[in-house]
C-alpha cells in the first residue's frame, strides 16, 4: 500500500434541480463513493460532501413551468437525488442545500468581506448571456453568434451589475497552476486552463443578476436589488459546508480540499473562478481539481437538453445496484470519455462479473463444501510442494500493495482489472491444481485443504478490494467465506490466514445471475430485382479416397466457449451436461466425457465446440453444438486453445 493520507476530503459538483438526476450525476457521486469508501478502509479521517444547486435562472424557469414556487421546485426535486442516492448505497458524509440558511449566511459575508475590500465593485454590463449556462460572454467568445460552451443561442444585455476583480489574478494562477502540477489532473486539462489564461485577457466576474430579470438567488448584503450569479454561490458550498466562518476548527481539520471531482464541462468554474475567488479570500487553494470525461451514446454526449441520458434508476431496476456500479468504474478511464450501452453494459456483467467472479466464488465454495465438509480447512503446507499456492498468493499481495498508487493516480478502472485478473488467476490456479483430482489419491487431504484455503483467501483479498465498488456483494461473499466480521479492515488485508479454519462457510447462491440476451429479429432485406434462376449448385461430395475440400472444411464453425456448468445427467454414466457461453449467447451442450472429466474440473474451462451443428437430443437431454477432445486408447483430452482469448473466438 502507498502512504496513506493524514486526512481525505472528496466533493461533487452540487447538482441542479431543475430535472432529475442522469448517468452524469451518478458516475461522479459513485465515483467520490468508492474514493470515500478506500480511504475510510484505510483508516484515513474522511468527509464526503455532495448536495444541490438550488438558486438561479434554470430553477425559476422549472418553477414557472410546473406552476409552482422556486422553494417548491427545489424541495420535489431534491427529493429525487437523495432516494437515487440511497439506492446507490452513496455513503455521503453530508448533503448540502445551497437554499439552506447555514449556506446562504456564508455566502453573503463572504460578498460583504469582499465588497469591503474592493475587491467587488458595480459597473455597467454590455454582452451576451446564456441562460442554460447562465454566464455572460462577450461578443468574441461566441462561436457562430452562439454559446461557446453549450452552442445554445444567446441573448444581448446591457445592465448595471457588480464584479469580482477576477482579471487581478490572472499572473497569479497561471504561476500556481504552473507550478502545482496536481492542481488540476489529468495534466492535458490543466493545459486547457492555461491555454485559456495565456490566450485572452481575463475578464472581471460579473457576480450579481438585477432581481428585475431573476428575483431566485441569495441577495446581495449590500444591495437588496440584486441576487448573486448562481456560480459564485455553488462554489462556496464547498467551505461553507465544513465550517468557513461558523465552525474554525471543523473548517481547519477538512480544508483544504483533496480532491474537487468534476464534469469536464466545468472546468472553468472550478479552475478559474475558484481559485480566483479563494485567493481573494485569503484560503489555501484545494490540493487537486479532477476532471472527468462524459458519458456518450455512440459519439454524443448525453444531456437532458437531447433526450439521450441513461435512467439510473431503470439501469438498477434491471440489473442491480452493484453491477451498475462496477460498469461505471470500470468501463471509464478517469479523463478520458466512455460510451454506454446496454450491450456494453452486458458484455461486461457476463465477462468480468458472472463468468469470472461469480463463477470462481461459486468453485471454491461449492469445493469446500465438498471436500472440507462446508467448513473453512485448517492448512499445513507440509510434505508437499506448495510453490503454486505461494504463486497465486504473491499475485494477490502485489495486486493489493499496487492499489494504493492507483487510487490516489486516479486509475480507477485499471486498479479494478488488476484485481479481476488476480480473480481469472484464481481460476487458473484451481485447473492447475485440480483439487478434485487430488481428493481422488489417499493421504491428500493436507494438500486440498491449502490449496482451497488459498483460493479462499486469495478470494478474500479480492472482495475487500472491491467493496467500495460493490459493497453489497462484497458483503455477502465475505460473510459466505466464514468471516464474522464481513466488512474488510484493508490493514489485515495481506496477512495470510485471516480466514478462520472450521468457520462454516454458506452458500450464498448466484452472486451475478448471468444476463441472457434476447436475440432481435433480423430486419427484413431490402428487395432486389430477380435474377433468372441458376440451376442448384451440385453439393460436393467427399472424393473417393475420403478427402474433402477446402470449402467443406470451412462450413464447420468452430469457436471457443467458456464452461459456465457442469452436471452429471441421471442414468447416463458417460455423459455430462454443460451449460457453455459462446461470447454471444449461453448453450447446453451434452457430452461423452464422464468416465474422463468430473462437472467441477470443467468450470471455467475454454473449450472449442462446433457452433453450427443441428441440435440433437442424447438421453432426452437437448445438446446444442459438440465439444471438441482428442483420444488414444482409454485417454481423452479436451482440445483447447494456448492463451486467454476468452468465449466467441473463431478457431481457423
Amino acid at each position: 500500500m502507498s502512504e496513506k493520507p493524514v486526512k481525505y476530503y472528496v466533493t461533487t459538483p452540487i447538482y441542479y434541480v431543475n430535472d432529475k438526476p442522469h448517468i452524469g450525476h451518478s458516475y461522479t457521486t459513485i465515483l467520490a463513493d468508492v474514493l470515500a469508501s478506500y480511504h475510510r478502509l484505510l483508516g484515513v479521517p474522511t468527509h464526503f460532501l455532495t448536495g444541490t444547486d438550488e438558486h438561479g435562472q434554470k430553477v425559476q424557469q422549472a418553477a414557472d413551468a410546473n406552476g409552482i414556487t422556486p422553494q417548491e421546485q427545489c424541495d420535489q426535486t431534491v427529493v429525487r437525488f437523495q432516494e437515487l442516492w440511497k439506492r446507490l448505497e452513496i455513503q455521503h458524509d453530508d448533503f448540502i442545500r445551497t437554499t439552506e440558511p447555514r449556506h446562504k449566511t456564508i455566502v453573503q459575508q463572504t460578498l460583504q468581506e469582499l465588497y469591503d475590500r474592493d475587491e467587488i465593485y458595480k459597473a455597467e454590463y454590455e454582452g451576451w448571456y446564456c441562460v442554460g449556462c447562465e454566464r455572460f460572454f462577450t461578443e468574441k467568445d461566441l462561436v457562430d453568434g452562439n454559446c461557446p460552451e453549450c452552442s445554445r443561442p444567446v441573448d444581448k444585455i446591457i445592465e448595471s451589475n457588480y464584479f469580482f476583480r477576477m482579471s487581478k489574478y490572472q499572473d497569479w494562477l497561471i504561476d500556481y497552476i504552473e507550478s502545482n502540477p496536481d492542481f488540476i489532473l489529468p495534466s492535458f486539462r490543466a493545459n486547457e486552463t492555461l491555454g485559456f489564461l495565456k490566450n485572452k485577457e481575463l475578464q472581471d466576474l460579473c457576480i450579481s443578476r438585477p432581481k428585475s430579470r431573476l428575483a431566485w438567488g441569495i441577495d446581495l448584503p449590500f444591495d437588496d436589488d440584486f441576487v448573486t450569479y448562481v456560480w459564485f454561490d455553488a462554489l462556496i458550498n464547498y467551505i461553507s459546508a465544513i465550517g468557513y466562518k461558523s465552525d474554525e476548527d471543523r473548517f481547519r481539520k477538512w480544508w483544504p480540499c483533496s480532491c474537487h471531482l468534476i464534469g469536464k464541462d466545468i472546468l472553468t468554474t472550478h479552475t478559474v473562478y475558484w481559485p480566483t475567488m479563494l485567493k481573494a479570500m485569503g484560503l489555501e487553494m484545494p490540493k487537486s481539481i479532477f476532471a472527468h470525461g462524459w458519458w456518450l451514446t455512440g459519439r454524443t454526449k448525453m444531456s437532458k437538453s437531447l433526450g439521450n441520458v441513461v435512467n439510473p434508476m431503470d439501469m438498477i431496476d434491471n440489473f442491480g445496484v452493484d453491477a451498475f456500479r462496477y460498469f461505471l468504474i470500470a468501463e471509464m478511464t478517469l479523463g478520458q470519455d466512455a460510451s454506454f450501452t446496454e450491450e456494453a453494459f452486458v458484455k461486461r456483467y457476463n465477462s468480468d462479473l458472472a463468468n469470472d467472479l461469480g463463477n470462481v466464488a461459486n468453485r471454491v465454495l461449492n469445493m469446500i463444501a465438498r471436500y472440507c465438509d462446508g467448513k473453512i480447512p485448517a492448512v499445513n503446507a507440509d510434505g508437499f510442494d506448495s510453490a503454486l499456492e505461494d504463486a497465486l498468493w504473491k499475485e494477490a499481495v502485489a495486486v493489493a500493495d499496487e492499489m494504493g498508487g492507483m487510487i490516489s493516480e486516479m486509475k480507477l478502472d485499471a486498479s479494478v482489472g488488476a484485481v479481476m485478473s488476480v480473480v481469472r488467476k484464481i481460476n487458473v490456479f484451481l485447473q492447475e491444481r485440480a483439487p478434485w483430482s487430488l481428493a481422488k489419491q489417499e493421504g491428500t487431504e493436507a494438500e486440498v485443504a491449502y490449496c482451497l484455503y488459498t483460493a479462499a483467501e486469495c478470494l478474500r483479498v479480492c472482495a475487500a478490494l472491491l467493496y467500495p465498488v460493490m459493497p453489497e456483494k462484497m458483503l455477502a461473499l465475505r460473510t459466505a467465506l466464514g468471516m464474522a466480521d464481513a466488512k474488510p479492515h484493508l490493514g489485515k488485508l495481506t496477512e495470510f490466514g485471516v480466514l478462520v479454519p472450521g468457520a462454516e462457510i454458506a452458500q450464498p447462491g448466484a452472486l451475478f445471475p448471468r444476463i441472457e440476451v434476447e436475440k432481435k429479429m433480423e430486419e427484413k432485406p431490402v428487395a432486389k430485382p430477380k435474377q433468372p434462376k441458376q440451376p442448384p449448385k451440385k453439393k460436393e461430395e467427399p472424393s473417393k479416397d475420403g478427402l474433402i475440400t477446402f470449402d467443406q472444411v470451412m462450413d464447420v464453425k468452430l469457436r471457443t466457449a467458456v464452461v459456465l456448468e457442469a452436471e452429471k445427467i441421471e442414468g447416463a454414466d458417460k455423459l455430462l451436461k454443460l451449460q457453455i457461453d459462446l461470447g454471444d449467447e449461453k448453450r447446453q451442450l451434452v457430452a461423452g466425457i464422464a468416465l474422463h472429466y468430473s462437472p467441477e474440473e470443467l468450470v471455467g474451462k475454454t473449450i472449442v465446440v462446433v457452433a453450427n451443428l443441428k441440435p440433437a437430443k442424447l438421453r432426452g437431454v437437448e445438446s446444442q453444438g459438440m465439444l471438441l477432445a482428442a483420444s488414444k486408447g482409454d485417454a481423452l483430452k479436451l482440445v483447447t486453445v494456448e492463451g486467454d482469448l476468452g468465449a466467441g473466438a473463431a478457431v481457423k
